[in-house]
């Protein structure tokens, strides 16, 4: 009677860690399976990581904040281009209060009930300037040239402009 107990016994602890290897198996295996699906994205992010980089860069390149050469220009005449480039845009917003329907800068008269506004403003280098600028309806883009003259005054100069045909 004793030894059908411990016969009872192995076979049925023989069963049970087959089983928890059959199941430790398949769970393994699972798992085994999201780790690789997990790496593969991994992958592809940081493939796009690297395409996103590579734009970023590519955009940044016409850009005063990373033209050393435009900011030593600056900075030999004793500007702190830190607040110097802020400056330049913040004057060129200023622009956009005024009275009337023209704009000082924009060569275009309004279409709409709106005032045409200077909406976005790129520096690109030492002397150029691009901005954006729309009336709500209609808009367009200015190319602009700007210098610090000797008493230390701020001129905008266009040269040249266009507006988009309306759609």
């Amino acid at each position: 009677m004793k030894g059908k107990l411990f016969l009872y016994l192995f076979v049925f602890t023989l069963l049970f860690v087959v089983f928890q290897y059959v199941n430790s198996k398949s769970i393994l295996e699972t798992y085994e399976k999201k780790v690789e699906k997990a790496q593969e994205k991994v992958q592809v992010y940081k493939d796009s990581i690297i395409s996103l980089e590579d734009k970023n860069l590519d955009l940044l390149y016409f850009n005063i904040e990373n033209n050393d050469e435009a900011l030593s220009y600056f900075e030999r005449d004793g500007y702190d281009t830190s607040e110097l480039i802020p400056f330049i845009k913040d004057e060129l917003y200023k622009l956009n209060v005024y009275e009337g329907d023209n704009h000082p800068i924009v060569p275009y008269a309004t279409m709409t009930e709106g005032k045409i506004l200077i909406n976005k403003v790129k520096l690109l280098n030492h002397k150029w300037i691009i901005a954006d600028f729309s009336d709500g309806k209609f808009w367009g883009e200015l190319f602009l040239t700007y210098e610090i003259t000797d008493k230390k005054e701020l001129k905008f100069k266009l040269v040249e402009y266009f507006m988009y045909p309306p759609q």
